[in-house]
This record gives C-alpha cells, structure tokens and sequence, in this order.
C-alpha cells in the first residue's frame, strides 16, 4: 500500500504551527480538519460521486445547510475546497476539490476498503474487493475525472440501515399477500 506523500501528492499538515493544536501529529492535526461528521463526506461526494452543487449534498445526506456550509467554510480556508460559479449563469456555484483535496483520493478509497472488510455496511463486498485488487486504476481515474472535471459518479452511492430498511418496508407493503 502506498502513502499519500509516496505517490508525490502535497501533505495535509500545514507549514505554520497552529499554537491552538492538541499536538503536532499529523493524525491529530488532520483529524481536527475532517475528523467532524461531514468534512470526509463532503470530500468523498465530490471525488467519487461527482457532487457539485449543494442540491446534490442535500439530497443524498440530508445535509442541513449550516451544518453544511459550516463544513465547506472549513474545507475552504484549509485549502481542500474551492468555490467556483457554475458556467451557465455565473449566479449558481460549484464546489470543487483543491488539488490538496484531491491528494485524500489514497486515504478514502483505503478508508472505504477498510469500512467494507470490518464494518457492517451498505457497500457491495465485491465492489469494494474490486477496488482493493485494482487500487491503482480505481486512483488513476479519480485523479483524470477531478483533472478533466468529469462529474460521472466512480462508484454507485452506498444504501445506508435506514435506506435498506425502508425499501424492505416497502416491498413487503406493496407484495400482494397469500390467501388460504
């Protein structure tokens, strides 16, 4: 398995020190940048779902908008996110990865790999084996849809329990019931 840094692509700590920081681990130090509920989430949809307007988070997460842009704004002064008006109208906005963003493809697709091996999940176990055997093209082509800005999803979304529980709900509400 590769690091970031071994495949070239820019750290996440930052050259100053932050005299507010529990430590100077760079763990730590990252973990007070994404370690919160969304940041991680926020940067996956974009990098591998192809999220770019608030709409699209909103939809797939129930995001809460100050829950939201609280995220972002974060995202955004660490350098990980940036804000561009979209090309039809100039009114509406896009959100894009940095390439200091894109530099966490190594880490979610090993987190994803990680989730899918020891977690109870929504992920296809052979998806995610999948993309542990051919982890270099799975990064490779996150790397040419964030430089190309191809917003085609890399993977379908994941079911969340709720999700999963609500359309077994359904089916068994709509599936016509045997008489004896």
């Amino acid at each position: 398995m590769q690091s970031a840094s071994e495949v070239g692509y820019v750290g996440l700590v930052a050259a100053r020190s932050n005299p507010q920081r529990r430590s100077g681990c760079p763990v730590s130090v990252s973990l007070e940048l994404l370690g919160d509920r969304w940041s991680l989430l926020i940067v996956r949809d974009m990098m591998v779902r192809g999220y770019r307007k608030f709409r699209e988070f909103q939809r797939a997460a129930s995001a809460l908008r100050p829950t939201f842009f609280g995220s972002v704004r974060k995202l955004e002064s660490a350098g990980i996110v940036l804000k561009e008006p979209a090309d039809k109208d100039g009114r509406s906005l896009y959100y894009r990865l940095t390439e200091k963003g894109i530099a966490l493809a190594p880490v979610l697709l090993d987190l994803l790999i990680w989730g899918a091996r020891h977690q109870e999940r929504g992920a296809h176990c052979g998806l995610s084996t999948q993309m542990e055997e051919n982890r270099e093209a799975v990064l490779a082509e996150a790397y040419r849809r964030w430089e190309t800005r191809d917003a085609t999803p890399l993977i379908p979304p994941f079911t969340s329990p709720i999700q999963s529980l609500k359309a077994k709900r359904t089916t068994k509400a709509e599936s016509p019931r045997k008489e004896n």
